[in-house]
């Protein structure tokens, strides 16, 4: 029996009555049981042959085996129903016992081959008939699909990024104990051991952020590591230095002072210690007269206790 409601590519029809009463689904009875679905349309040129087949003897040799009833179905117009594939024997007289039929419509184009249009395809399988849903449902099911997954993963990932000026956007595991606090988790790190005053036994303590602290000890010593080795070659001087890290410049050459750090060539005197234009040294004094005899000297200071 078909599943009540739903549309047709979401239902599954058999009917073990009738197959019972065919002797089976096999290779004549197969479009027969087909007609019994809600997937077949009775205006159907197999509805039409089907039922002259039955009030006309003349006819009713075209029922009696697939091939006749196909081969005269060829020769009409209009919408059919054909086996397009029969089950694969992988071996002797052994089946996949999977039959796929197609609702098509054929037009005539003599003396070119006629026009087939396929509108849908089913699958019997044992005695259950499916419907085979179209390109366009399978898309919109995978998108479906996509998008729940999308949307469960920006949910997770959401509470994931955490910010701060010095480090940037860092990726954490969720923690159901994260800090709420605005100070920076550096400066929590070193209140974690101060002792609670006496007045406060039973308050509690800051939660533990040791791995925590770890973690972005580790990053920010990464990062002065790489900072180092790529700006470690510049270097500050008396000269003002204005820009960042690899962008440094210098308000002033310095060029206009070159004169002042040249070192001075061997034999020429420095410029402080030459003389002016005109100047001339002093003369040496000769002629310092002879002491006289009789005239006393520089006295000698007298000694403690000691004579004249």
């Amino acid at each position: 029996m078909a599943s009540k409601g739903g549309e047709l590519d979401e239902i599954v029809w058999r009917s073990p009555e009738l197959a019972q009463s065919m002797q089976g689904v096999h290779d004549n009875s197969i479009l027969f049981y087909f007609a019994g679905s809600p997937f077949f349309d009775p205006t159907s040129n197999n509805a039409i042959l089907y039922s002259q087949a039955m009030f006309n003897p003349n006819m009713f040799h075209f029922i009696q085996t697939r091939e006749a009833f196909e081969g005269r179905l060829k020769t009409m117009s209009g919408l059919e129903f054909m086996v397009a594939q029969e089950p694969a024997e992988k071996a002797p007289n052994t089946g996949t016992g999977v039959w796929v039929i197609r609702k098509q419509t054929r037009r005539k184009r003599p003396p070119e081959e006629d026009e087939v249009t396929v509108h849908s395809t089913y699958y019997l399988i044992g005695e259950n008939i499916y419907m085979a849903p179209s390109v366009g449902d399978i898309i919109g099911s995978r998108m479906t699909s996509i998008i729940s997954y999308m949307n469960k993963f920006i949910s997770t990932a959401a509470s994931l990024p955490d910010f701060s000026p010095s480090l940037g956007h860092t990726y954490m595991p969720p923690s159901s104990s994260r800090l709420r606090a605005p100070e920076s988790q550096l400066s929590q790190a070193s209140k974690e051991a101060t002792p609670l005053p006496d007045s406060l036994p039973n308050a509690k303590k800051a939660p533990q952020t040791s791995a925590n602290n770890t973690y972005l000890g580790n990053r920010l010593l990464a990062e002065t590591l790489n900072i180092s080795l790529k700006y470690g070659d510049e270097y500050m001087d008396e000269k003002p230095i204005t820009g960042q890290p690899g962008d440094f410049h210098l308000s002033t050459t310095g060029r206009t002072e070159k004169d002042k750090l040249m070192v001075p060539l061997p034999g020429k005197t420095p410029t402080s210690m030459e003389t002016k234009p005109g100047a001339s040294m002093p003369d040496l004094v000769t002629d310092i007269p002879p002491a006289r005899k009789g005239s006393k000297g520089d006295k000698s200071p007298k000694t403690p206790g000691g004579g004249t």
